[in-house]
């Protein structure tokens, strides 16, 4: 009843929480790459929402500090 054919259930996954609500930290900084850097994938390109686990507002305010770090190539656009 609960359970699909086969005989396995299928897991709700776990909701992810926004790490900078957690923190409670003040705006996020363009120069503080390391923090940057896991916003990114391997390819240059800025991590969803729905994988990166934060809410609007801190993946706005991500987004800007990212493109800015790469206006002064603290970041690159691209690997190569």
């Amino acid at each position: 009843m609960g359970a699909r054919e086969g005989g396995r259930r299928q897991r709700r996954p776990k909701k992810k929480v926004c790490a900078f609500c957690i923190e409670k930290a003040g705006a996020i900084d363009y120069k503080d790459i390391n923090k940057l850097r896991k916003y990114v994938t391997d390819r240059g390109k800025i991590l969803p929402r729905r994988i990166s686990g934060n809410c609007a507002k801190h993946q706005r305010e991500l987004t800007i500090a990212i493109k800015r770090a790469r206006n002064i190539a603290l970041l690159p656009f691209t690997t190569e």
